[in-house]
């Protein structure tokens, strides 16, 4: 099979900013069924989109009751869920074991009893591998060195998933592709969205969101350690698409990274973000975060394009500009699980 017309697909956080738009890429080629399985820890159920095919299960993967009803005929599983994000897991690297560690070994320990599977896709997460360094970075590629050292449970969390995906894939044959993960951004990310997480994270989540909604209100955007840090941004329908190309064309026990292969400063986000909006606040400077020593980084695109057909084709400007465009035309609704978490961070209050 060379496409998704009339398979059964599981998308294990699936209310999520990236499984919901891979979701909505999926129903556009003729699958039979979609299951979807979210607790809506840092979901929204609104990202679901309402469609026969999709059979929505609102409760965790790590539920035995969940595993069983799985039903035996899958032919995709793509695992998204995760314990959302790395300040969340530093606050409570508990709640990121149940969340992110769990998650990966309970579900691979079902999906390997289901014959009919064609490709397990994991979300991995390119920070765990990439060099720590602020003395210029050069592209990560899929080979690189695994420190033993991390900066967050969440970072452990991913590399674990990958460990238990191989030892599936060699043990008993689990047809496992790892899918490494840049900074995805665009429509569909909710500011607050899910339960409170334990800190201000919950609401001011990734960086791209944040500083667009900081930008629309004529705010200070806060640029920490002088904007020096660097990341990969890849736009959110890029990553939906470098997921399927996984699914229908990634070998088993492969890694391939999911990049743009494009370095961006933080200063430089944070500058085309209010030239796009017309903020005219000067950027806020602030300190480095103490826990922080991912630095700079970019992944390496080349063997996704060369193993995969896969290619990133949005360009940050695009991107930003329609994630912008998304922001403005879902304001209420974002603010509106912003304001589940007021009790928490009272400057919320300040939104109107």
């Amino acid at each position: 099979m060379k496409s998704f017309g009339g398979s059964t697909i599981l998308v294990v956080g699936g209310a999520g900013f990236v499984g919901s738009n891979l979701v909505r890429l999926l129903l556009a080629q003729g699958p039979a069924r979609i299951i979807v399985v979210d607790n809506l820890l840092s979901a929204d159920a609104s990202n679901v989109p309402a469609d026969p095919r999709i059979q929505f299960v609102p409760r965790p993967i790590t539920d035995d009751t969940v595993l069983a009803e799985l039903p035996g005929d899958l032919d995709f599983a793509f695992h998204l869920a995760c314990y959302h994000g790395n300040q969340s897991s530093i606050a409570d690297p508990l709640a990121d074991h149940e969340n992110n560690t769990l998650t990966s070994l309970k579900l691979f320990d079902r999906l390997k009893d289901i014959r009919s599977l064609q490709k397990v896709v994991y979300a991995a997460a390119g920070c765990a591998v990439a060099e720590k360094t602020f003395d210029g970075a050069t592209a990560t590629t899929e080979d690189a060195p695994v420190s033993l050292f991390h900066d967050s449970p969440y970072s452990i969390s991913k590399l674990i998933g990958e460990m238990y995906g191989n030892y599936y894939f060699s043990r008993y044959k689990l047809p496992f592709v790892k899918a490494r993960f840049q900074n995805v951004y665009g429509p569909g990310e909710i500011l607050g969205a899910g339960r409170w997480r334990g800190t201000v994270h919950t609401v001011w989540r990734n960086v791209t969101p944040t500083f667009i909604w900081k930008a629309l209100h004529s705010e200070a955007l806060p640029v920490e350690n002088g904007g020096i840090a660097s990341r990969d941004f890849i736009y959110v329908e890029d990553m939906a698409r470098g997921l399927m190309a996984c699914a229908l064309a990634g070998d088993p026990g492969e890694i391939y990274n999911l990049a743009s292969g494009v370095e961006t400063s933080i200063l430089e986000l944070a500058t085309r973000v209010n030239s796009i909006v017309g903020n005219r606040t000067p950027i806020a400077l602030t300190p480095a975060r103490d826990w922080d020593r991912s630095g700079q980084r970019f992944g390496d695109p080349a063997k996704a394009r060369e193993k995969l057909g896969f290619t990133a084709s949005v360009s940050h400007e695009d991107g930003l500009g329609r994630t912008i465009a998304w922001t403005r035309q879902n304001r209420e609704r974002i603010l509106g699980c912003m304001r589940n978490h007021l009790a928490h961070v009272p400057d919320i209050g300040k939104y109107s």
